[in-house]
């Protein structure tokens, strides 16, 4: 299984950003997928996850309102579109596909892709 994130960047703060990652190796329907976080010095935490189908999504408290996750599924591809954005967003960000949206909001997931670096300054 491989998840290839891209779309990370240096953005000034009240900007916008969309990540990207690309799924293959598993049949990407059969998947919930999930963006997850992390900053130098703090832990990984949830961002945002997407059921199978797409009808349902979940999203961390810090980033509701401002992001929003999307899939496709004919192209294998989650999306994380990030607006409103304020440099304590700045992370590492990990894409993810696992069984189900509350597992990962637990931290819970089945697979995990290399991060993409997004940077806001102030």
């Amino acid at each position: 299984v491989q998840l290839q994130a891209s779309g990370g960047g240096l953005v000034q703060a009240g900007g916008s950003l969309r990540l990207s990652c690309v799924a293959s190796g598993l049949t990407f329907s059969s998947y919930a997928m999930g963006w997850f976080r992390q900053a130098p010095g703090k832990e990984r935490e949830f961002v945002a996850a997407m059921s199978k189908g797409g009808g349902n999504t979940y999203y961390a408290d810090s980033v509701k309102g401002r992001f929003t996750i999307s899939r496709d599924n004919a192209k294998n591809t989650v999306y994380l579109l990030m607006n409103s954005l304020k440099p304590e967003d700045t992370a590492l960000y990990y894409c993810t596909a696992g069984g189900y949206g509350p597992e990962m909001v637990r931290g819970r997931s089945d697979y995990w892709g290399q991060g993409t670096q997004v940077t806001v300054s102030s």
